[in-house]
């Protein structure tokens, strides 16, 4: 079993930044790839970001590509999303998935994670 918890999500003016955290306990981390996924009132969970277990592969949806930098220390059992140029539909639920193992190219797509965290809130307003 893997535990992820999320942090640092909160109020943010538009524009501004927030680093969000996701921590793991449990079986080996770095043999799984992470994704940053968001969930808004009334929409559809999607696939923020992604990163393989080995860091060699990321991805982002179109949306937030220039403005979120996803990175992960697994000596550390740390995952990070950088989100930068925060915009009002940035706002959601932010939650941190692990999935599948030793994958050369990570995914977004939900059904592809196993274990997830309890999400943190972004909130970007002005």
């Amino acid at each position: 079993q893997l535990q992820l918890v999320e942090s640092g999500g909160g109020l943010v003016q538009p524009g501004g930044s927030l680093r969000l955290s996701c921590a793991a306990s449990g079986v080996r981390f770095d043999h799984y790839a992470i994704g940053w996924f968001r969930q808004a009132p009334g929409k559809e969970r999607e696939g923020v970001s992604c990163i393989t277990h080995y860091s060699l592969n990321t991805s982002y949806a179109d949306s937030v590509k220039g403005r979120f930098t996803i990175s992960r220390h697994n000596r550390e059992n740390m995952v990070w999303l950088q989100m930068n140029s925060l915009k009002a539909e940035d706002s959601a639920i932010y939650y941190c998935a692990a999935g599948p193992r030793y994958t050369e190219v990570c995914s977004r797509a939900r059904g592809a994670y196993d274990y997830w965290g309890q999400g943190t809130q972004v909130t970007v307003s002005s």
